[in-house]
């Protein structure tokens, strides 16, 4: 039989867990706001010019990464020019497989090719959660480089 002790515990407990889900969520980006952040991050490119650009996504300081978004951008031969992960910046990165073998990056950059802009879907690790989780990434050409944000799904 539950007290009313037991009672107000459950309650509590089921307040803070949805909260925490709650919260969480809100640390998510969403698809909308990976395609502004690339959006933005190209109207940068625009009006201070590509490298200018790529120098302060490299700096970290935040104005290119919200919640668990972030910009990346690669030359159209698949080298990372900017990365939140600085040991992945000036990495040739066309053989890079994800968990089932794809080859996430070399499919990237032939989608942005082909169509301008795109989603592509992939499995990657979760810093966060230190799991392998399927991550969708909005990318668009400008230029000679290929410009992205990734969501988790």
């Amino acid at each position: 039989m539950f007290t009313q002790q037991t009672s107000w515990q459950a309650i509590t407990f089921s307040v803070l867990l949805c909260v925490s889900v709650a919260t969480a969520a809100e640390d998510h980006g969403s698809a909308a706001e990976a395609k502004a952040m690339v959006q933005k991050t190209i109207a940068a490119m625009k009006k201070n010019g590509i490298e200018n650009t790529i120098t302060e996504i490299n700096k970290r300081d935040g104005q290119y990464k919200e919640k668990d978004l972030y910009t990346v951008v690669y030359s159209i031969t698949g080298q990372n020019l900017a990365h939140i992960n600085p040991k992945m910046v000036g990495k040739d990165m066309m053989e890079l497989t994800d968990v089932d073998g794809k080859h996430f990056i070399k499919e990237r950059i032939e989608l942005a090719k082909k169509s301008g802009n795109a989603w592509q879907d992939y499995k990657f690790l979760n810093p966060v959660s230190k799991q392998i989780e399927q991550k969708s990434m909005y990318i668009e050409k400008y230029e000679n480089v290929i410009v992205g944000c990734g969501i988790y799904k």
